[in-house]
């Protein structure tokens, strides 16, 4: 039997020298990955292409190659339609074992880095109720998102995602799509349904962690799963139902394109209207086409870096103030951008050490000493300043943070 391999031109080399000769179960593993591991009906390793500790780490699942194949062009399409989901890197069939005996099929995903699962985030003695309010939102709006795109997922739950820290929430993303599929017109039955299906994943997953004693005490794993439906529905309804506005107001549909925008959403395609009403006319405002990542768009195209959708809010408020204290007449914004960027950005990024970088994402580590900025000031009863905070972050906050134990690449959003 000939093993072959298919996927990603510039990966293939890496993934051809995995010992594709042995069961996934005897793989060895890293401890400190295995930590980063979710629970699966598949057996799955996380394993480094090299023996080097910062070369690219992969995920590998075991599993027939129907679905193998199925999954990896489900994956490369949502990539393409940049959803958040983890990325498909190569199937690898024809195994088999030095005895001759046939193995299963194999999924390669690039792990995703500064990520965890579930279990890992809400086993943190420190996690709240928040946290898990937090969590159940980012799974909303990741399902909203996917179903915008006209993806049924048919299995979504807790352990088929993984969550990123973003800013003061977290962010959401697709880690397994083997039973998902794109449909031309996704109905409001299949929508209900792929709702149902996560309603009863997410009690039955919080209850196993109220079980083994690690749930947040008093949490109630009904009400947590069942936060997530409305939440959903709220954004659903926000993203897709026709506002009836006042006609005398004339800032009434920027106020609700600016809703829309505070959610994260892009406006592509808006229907405005007047119809008659009892008495007088009513304006009605109808989103046609919506767009996730409207403030990561807009950071993206002002400063060049690429982050998480709040992550990205945060920093444009730091270079809203920044260019508010510009005297007139004020720079061009682009211009303005670069200033914020050479001195406010990237200064207090490279106040990091070289032992500590990588621990966390470098706009996560903004957005945190901000907060640790106003923490300070308020205990000061004056403002310490951005590097005095920044100072104070590394070396009593850092030091005991690890978002990611597979050790992240050192520049992670942008180049210094």
């Amino acid at each position: 039997m000939a093993l072959r391999i298919t996927g990603l031109g510039e990966e293939i080399a890496a993934v051809t020298g995995l010992p594709w000769n042995l069961s996934l179960e005897e793989w060895p593993e890293d401890p400190m990955l295995a930590e980063k591991r979710g629970i699966s009906r598949h057996v799955v390793r996380l394993v480094r292409s090299t023996d080097d500790p910062d070369s690219e780490v992969y995920a590998v699942k075991e599993t027939v190659s129907e679905f193998a194949n199925r999954e990896y062009k489900i994956l490369r399409e949502l990539r393409q339609l940049d959803s958040p989901s983890v990325q498909s890197i190569a199937v690898i069939e024809g195994r088999s074992d030095n005895s001759g005996e046939e193995l299963p099929c194999a999924l390669v995903t690039r792990f995703l880095p500064y990520s965890l699962p579930y279990r890992v985030v809400l086993s943190d003695k420190n996690v709240t109720a928040e946290d898990v309010t937090l969590m159940a939102n980012a799974l909303a709006l990741l399902l909203v998102r996917l179903h915008l795109l006209g993806f049924w997922w048919g299995d979504c739950s807790l352990s088929n995602t993984l969550f990123r820290r973003d800013a003061e929430g977290f962010a959401a993303y697709l880690v397994d799509a083997e039973t998902g599929e794109f449909q031309k017109n996704l109905t409001a039955g299949q929508r209900e349904h792929d709702l149902e299906i996560a309603h009863f994943n997410v009690a039955a997953e919080l209850e196993d962690l109220q079980l083994s004693g690690v749930l947040y005490p008093g949490m109630d794993p009904i009400r947590a799963s069942t936060a997530l439906i409305k939440r959903y529905h709220r954004l659903w309804s926000a993203l897709k139902d026709r506002q009836v506005l006042d006609p005398t107001d004339r800032h009434a549909v920027e106020r609700a394109m600016r809703q829309l925008h505070d959610l994260g959403f892009t406006v592509e395609e808006v229907s405005v209207s007047m119809e008659e009403g009892e008495g007088a006319g009513k304006l009605v405002f109808q989103p046609k086409l919506v767009a996730s990542g409207y403030h990561k768009n807009r950071l993206r195209e002002l400063m060049g870096l690429e982050t998480e959708e709040l992550q990205a809010k945060r920093l444009l408020a730091s270079f809203d103030r920044y260019r508010g204290r510009e005297k007139s007449p004020k720079r061009p914004v682009a211009e303005s951008a670069r200033g914020w960027l050479t001195e406010v950005f990237i200064p207090t990024i490279n106040l990091i050490p070289a032992e500590l970088a990588g621990r966390i994402e470098q706009a996560q580590f903004f957005h945190e000493t901000l907060e640790h900025r106003w923490y300070l000031s308020e205990k000061a009863g004056h403002d310490v300043g951005l590097e005095f905070a920044a100072k104070s972050f590394i070396s009593e906050v850092l030091p005991y943070r690890q978002d990611s134990g597979v050790g992240a690449p050192v520049t992670g959003m942008m180049e210094q």
